[in-house]
């Protein structure tokens, strides 16, 4: 008899085990997959749907340092081929490997703002030359707000792209088209000093389910204004990638407060963004859960960068120990300009990454590749 009333509560226990479990599995096992690749301060941010294509946007700078990394990440996902290559804006370090990555791996469609705002210039005028010859192999497609991309499994919709924003809410997404208290206190910046190709960025806001996310490469300040006032019309998102790196030439609060992401991810590097301004304006974000970074930051100091678990990339451990062991007068001078010293060693190897594994429900993993911490944030209610 005793060893009926165990086995019945063994399986009675069972039943509910099973039953948690099926109630805390998201709404589906596959997953999205974004890796946001170490580049020093450029961009290359590799985005792989459920059935395995394969989204990346911009390619950091020339140089073996930054196609390696970019191929070692798309060998990693299991990527043999590009389907969509999402080109920001024509700087250096948003373009720069893509020459050799396109001998490296195929890419079958391509996408960017349209002519160069910065054509002039012999490095921009080079590189376009090259561009043409890349494209003229495959297809390109010249992207304007409301457009969307057929990125399997997903809905990929355009807000900005050559100095023009989206106008027309984005339909069914949360807190679109109400109107943005922040536009308020908002104030223009001098942007005479700006490159002017970072105002005609493209970007946009990608949905899997119930997650979102929002890529606006470079885009600027002022500019964010003129898309997200007087009413917002990307509504909310799970995860921002701050514009710019983190440079306080964009993220305003009238774009940061009204998307209220959960987590920020910040592809800055050593001495390239992570401005003290990015991080207070983030700081005072309502809902931000976490910032994650790519780089331990001397603009940020101690007083602003994330905790080490979530940063990818620590710097040398001699200069590190000198900012933690500094005074706290001393620590104030990071507040207008990073401490002197070395950039570190930006050929660093391994380069580490930041991974996400997003679900339909709004759930997602985020994962760093040189500890192996991860955090996994609930679905919203």
């Amino acid at each position: 008899m005793r060893w009926i009333l165990l086995l019945l509560s063994t399986l009675a226990l069972a039943v509910v085990t099973t039953a948690t479990a099926a109630a805390q599995t998201p709404a589906s096992g596959k997953t999205l997959d974004m890796y946001f690749i170490d580049t020093e301060g450029g961009q290359a941010t590799l985005y792989v749907s459920p059935s395995g294509q394969a989204l990346l946007v911009d390619t950091g700078n020339a140089g073996e340092r930054d196609l390696g990394r970019i191929l070692a990440v798309l060998d990693l996902a299991g990527v043999k081929q590009i389907d969509h290559m999402f080109l920001t804006h024509y700087h250096g370090d948003h373009y720069g490997s893509m020459p050799e990555l396109s001998k490296r791996i195929p890419i079958r469609h391509f996408y960017d703002h349209g002519e160069s705002a910065e054509k002039e210039r012999p490095n921009v005028a080079n590189f376009l030359k090259t561009y043409a010859d890349i494209v003229g192999k495959s297809v390109r497609t010249v992207v304007k707000p409301g457009d969307s991309i057929a990125f399997a499994g997903t809905d990929v919709t355009v807000v900005t792209s050559d100095d023009h924003v989206l106008q027309t809410p984005i339909a069914r997404a949360p807190g679109a088209g109400r109107p943005n208290p922040a536009c308020a206190s908002f104030k223009e910046r001098d942007e005479s000093t700006v490159d002017p190709d970072n105002h005609h960025s493209a970007g946009f806001v990608l949905t899997y389910g119930r997650f979102r996310t929002l890529n606006l490469g470079d885009f600027t300040w002022n500019r964010e204004s003129k898309l997200m006032c007087p009413n917002n019309p990307i509504g909310t998102v799970d995860l921002y990638l701050t514009s710019h790196h983190g440079l306080d030439q964009s993220g305003s609060a009238a774009l940061v407060l009204a998307i209220r992401p959960r987590i920020a991810i910040m592809n800055n590097g050593t001495r390239k963004g992570g401005h003290v301004q990015t991080y207070q304006i983030l700081e005072s974000s309502p809902g931000l859960e976490d910032l994650w970074q790519l780089h331990w930051s001397y603009w940020g100091g101690v007083e602003h960068n994330a905790p080490g678990v979530m940063i990818a990339n620590i710097d040398e451990p001699a200069q590190l120990a000198a900012i933690v062991s500094a005074s706290s007068e001393s620590r104030q001078t990071t507040a207008a300009a990073p401490p002197a010293g070395p950039a570190g060693n930006a050929n660093h190897a391994p380069a580490h990454y930041l991974k996400v594994a997003a679900h339909t429900d709004g759930s997602f993993t985020v994962t760093n590749s040189r500890n192996g911490y991860s955090k996994t944030y609930a679905a919203r209610n």
